[in-house]
């Protein structure tokens, strides 16, 4: 238990990170959840007002930490080694600023609700000597291909500006390039969804997203590979960056992805798992290609193969 408050200046390389990625480090051992509710109870401040959890710090701020129960740093939650050694054979690409891995799916990206630990928690444990390793972006639990991991603030702070820029529309040349399989036959080859995306809340508290006049703009672009009357495989690339945007414009459009247990279609989704054993979310980030930052300094391209219940599938479209 930290017995009285903490009041914590936040510096030059916290900026721009999450404060509730800032609270995550700084408490380390406690619970996601109960750190999300002491930010929604106003006992976390940040320059003595009350603060969001997707609020983003500047240096200088101040940053007010009430007393919270923290477990013994020494005795960390641990992964099992099977889940680890999926980690480490899962890394695609590496330098000395970040790593890429191909996210499985089914993994979380974090712990939290009731998730234990994910892909960060896991990276920590296979790599203790790499001590600044964070989270560039998300990947739903459900979506397997490219994740990036930044091994240094500073790189952090740049490649999340990137993304800030990406997700408002803005041309830049980072590129995200998805596979999907959706249900039925897509009726254009080549298609510009621009949809706006709104976030909403449940009765039960859980969040959704729908398609909504009054929601944030949302550009998706969409290829047909190849299709059947069951099914199609579709590359897509999304313009802006909402949260859920791929899967909330398929729906709309009626066509959702295969495997979508928020999104989907729960009757063919039911058939075909119980046919051929799929139980996951047909949805995979296929490519990344992120500009370099310094002068004279190459793009990277990096690309992940889908795993081998969604190949399968692929492969079933003739």
């Amino acid at each position: 238990m930290s017995d009285s408050v903490q009041i914590v200046e936040i510096d030059a390389d916290s900026e721009g990170q999450r404060v509730d990625n800032v609270l995550v480090r700084l408490l380390k051992g406690v619970p996601k959840s109960r750190i999300y509710r002491i930010v929604r109870k106003g006992e976390v401040r940040l320059n003595g007002g009350r603060v969001k959890a997707e609020t983003r710090v500047k240096g200088g701020d101040r940053l007010r930490i009430p007393p919270v129960r923290m477990a013994d740093p020494d005795e960390p939650v641990r992964m099992p080694d099977k889940i680890i050694k999926i980690l480490s054979n899962s890394i695609i690409y590496e330098d000395d600023r970040m790593l890429i891995v191909n996210k499985p799916a089914g993994l979380a990206v974090h712990g939290g609700s009731g998730i234990t630990s994910g892909v960060i928690e896991g990276l920590r444990q296979l790599r203790p000597q790499e001590r600044s390793l964070e989270l560039v972006h998300r990947l739903d639990r459900g979506t397997s291909g490219c994740l990036m991991i930044a091994k240094k603030r500073s790189h952090l702070r740049r490649l999340q500006a990137l993304l800030r820029s990406k997700s408002e529309g803005e041309n830049t040349s980072f590129e995200k390039h998805y596979i999907a399989v959706v249900h039925g036959r897509w009726s254009k080859r080549r298609q510009h969804v621009a949809l706006p995306i709104r976030k909403d809340t449940l009765k039960d508290g859980s969040g959704v997203c729908i398609v909504a006049a009054d929601g944030k703009p949302s550009l998706t672009e969409v290829d047909v590979i190849r299709q059947n009357e069951s099914y199609s495989l579709l590359a897509v690339r999304p313009i802006t960056g909402r949260t859920h945007q791929i899967r909330v414009h398929c729906r709309h459009l009626k066509h959702p992805v295969v495997g979508d247990d928020k999104y989907g279609n729960e009757l063919l989704d039911s058939q075909l798992k119980m046919l051929h054993g799929y139980d996951r979310l047909m949805l995979h980030a296929a490519e990344l290609q992120i500009p370099g930052f310094d002068k004279g300094e190459k793009a990277i391209r990096v690309r992940a193969e889908p795993d081998e219940a969604m190949l399968n599938l692929i492969n079933s479209i003739q």
